[in-house]
């Protein structure tokens, strides 16, 4: 059962309503995810709104790799809504879909494009040591340069505190919609 806290307008408080107004006049347009949790901090979810606009819609990775590492990092925390969400805009910006029932299912994925097998080393060493390995820092730095490998740490890291709220505050899927993960 969801533990998210109801963000009818008649429950929210003027400061709350003034970042609900922000987030759905923006490029997010509704609150979903983690947004009613961090709702009742309103500066929270005021800085992470920015942080998120910034990440997903301006950021310099291409689109496909971006929600390749968040459905990564989704599937590491097994946040069933943020790899639900994310799974339908990887397909969307082309991420091929055995590359995303691979990650649902916990396995290597078969990579027809090195750039996505790039992303996957990189957010797979950092989500499971902790580190990157000399090997797939220079790989990542050789095909995208440090800004790209930047911005995809940091994704990695905005899509962790994602993942954790939505587990803490158990976030539902959509009505009739089951678990992306076959175990």
């Amino acid at each position: 059962m969801s533990r998210m806290p109801d963000v009818s307008p008649e429950n929210l408080s003027k400061e709350q309503l003034d970042v609900v107004d922000q987030i759905v006049s923006g490029p997010h347009r509704r609150v979903v995810g983690p947004y009613p949790a961090w709702l009742q901090s309103p500066e929270l979810a005021r800085r992470a709104r920015s942080l998120s606009e910034y990440l997903r819609f301006q950021s310099s990775p291409p689109k496909r790799l971006a929600e390749l590492a968040i459905i990564i990092t989704g599937r590491h925390w097994r946040a069933e809504f943020e790899f639900y969400a994310h799974a339908q805009l990887a397909r969307e910006a082309g991420l091929e879909e055995p590359i995303i029932q691979a990650i649902a299912a916990r396995e290597r994925p078969d990579f027809s494009r090195p750039e996505d097998e790039i992303v996957y080393c990189l957010c797979t060493e950092m989500l499971e040591s902790r580190r990157v390995t000399d090997a797939t820092y220079k790989r990542a730095m050789d095909s995208f340069g440090l800004q790209i490998v930047v911005e995809l740490i940091a994704i990695i890291g905005y899509y962790c505190m994602v993942s954790v709220t939505l587990n803490a505050f158990e976030a539902p899927l959509p009505s009739g919609e089951s678990s992306p993960f076959p175990d």
